[in-house]
């Protein structure tokens, strides 16, 4: 059976390869691939893949890995001689393969050059632009931080051609140094060389990582007890303040001794007075004994008696419901639900995480969140979202 000459500009056309041709360097360091006159017009566009006699194959692109004395040749392999010989050897008549035209990029040039317009500058993006192979380059963090994504972007890279995809991570999305955030592959062995730039011009930077920009918390818990009732106490063996200080490393940010006060407003505004004095603290989390339940409530009421502000309490974010986010004088304040007792993700962990990186949380931020915000279910629960047994 000879192989199919496809002309990709014909309806019904299929996305496959052609060789590489112009690249360049823009002051960028974007290395793109720019359609010139070598096109060859329609001509440079028809590419042949299928099945085709042994003795034809020679510099076409292996379709599909094949056995042969000694071992096999694997897909992706441009045939030279030595290899048309084997398959020869072997007893193979015909052997499917696609041949790339002028028009094309292979499919690891391709993919590099996506990847290079995603994120032009590494070092200052956060991220490592891993070493292509088989037509797949993965994007990695390079440090701890959140994942910074142009949707609108990814997917106008998406739309340029079936045979270039992009995959990311969700937006936000917590990241450790080595994680993947995104990767590039391009599904044939080639892509018309017009598709990679297209893809490039609609991808340019739409990559990122935000890194931590706060370092030192303080975390302030209350008690419902008779425990130094007027003042604060050290509590760091408490539950609450192990799994926070966990949380936190996970960016990079160090928690100070923490602050245990009555479950008084008085009290516990004089302990944020205090502790916003301290140069050295720049981000203040407050965890209540007693639920906060309204934005009137003890803590509330508390951060504005020490002169503070509160700007948005409660999310569509469940766990998490019952967060409140603040300001004093200059310093953000997050007052934690009693989930954040647990390790398990929470509503906390997106706003505490984007403070940290030294990202703005609005209101309005906070009420989109509720596509995707019922995570999942804590087992010791009071009330359960849905009857057990």
């Amino acid at each position: 059976v000879a192989g199919r000459r496809v002309d990709r500009r014909s309806p019904g056309a299929h996305s496959w390869p052609r060789r590489a041709v112009h690249w360049r360097s823009d002051p960028g360091g974007n290395c793109l691939v720019h359609p010139g006159a070598d096109d060859g017009g329609p001509a440079g566009r028809i590419l042949i893949f299928g099945a085709v006699p042994v003795a034809q194959a020679l510099g076409a692109v292996l379709a599909h890995s094949v056995p042969v004395a000694g071992g096999r040749l694997r897909k992706g392999r441009i045939l030279d001689a030595a290899d048309l010989a084997a398959l020869t050897g072997a007893g193979h008549r015909q052997v499917t393969v696609a041949r790339l035209g002028s028009g094309d990029l292979d499919e690891d040039a391709a993919a590099q050059a996506v990847a290079r317009a995603l994120v032009p500058d590494p070092a200052a993006s956060g991220l490592t632009v891993q070493a292509v192979g088989t037509g797949r380059v993965n994007i990695l963090a390079a440090d701890p931080g959140l994942a910074r994504i142009d949707a609108a972007r990814v997917h106008a890279v998406n739309a340029v051609d079936p045979a270039i995809t992009l995959a990311t991570v969700a937006e936000w999305h917590r990241m450790d140094p080595g994680g993947m955030l995104a990767t590039v592959k391009i599904i044939p062995y080639g892509v018309d060389k017009t598709s990679v730039f297209m893809a490039c011009q609609a991808g340019r930077a739409a990559l990122s990582l935000a890194r931590p920009v706060l370092r030192h918390a303080t975390l302030i818990e209350t008690i419902v007890a008779d425990e130094k009732p007027d003042g604060p106490v050290p509590a760091t063996d408490s539950k609450g303040y192990r799994i926070t200080a966990e949380r936190l490393a996970r960016l990079g940010v160090d928690l100070a001794a923490a602050e245990c006060v009555a479950h008084d407003e008085a009290a516990l505004s004089r302990v944020l007075v205090d502790v916003a004095a301290r140069n050295a603290v720049d981000l203040i989390l407050i965890l209540t004994a007693s639920a906060t339940s309204d934005s009137q409530d003890t803590a509330p009421a508390a951060l504005r008696r020490a002169g503070g502000a509160v700007a948005h309490f409660g999310m569509p974010v469940d766990p998490g419901n019952l967060l409140f986010i603040g300001d004093l004088r200059g310093v953000p304040v997050i007052g934690l639900s009693g989930c954040a007792k647990s390790p398990a993700l929470n509503g906390a962990d997106w706003v505490m995480e984007r403070v940290i990186c030294g990202l703005t949380v609005t209101r309005a931020e906070i009420q989109s969140m509720g596509v995707g915000g019922l995570l999942k279910e804590i087992p010791t629960r009071p009330r359960p979202r849905q009857p057990i047994g």
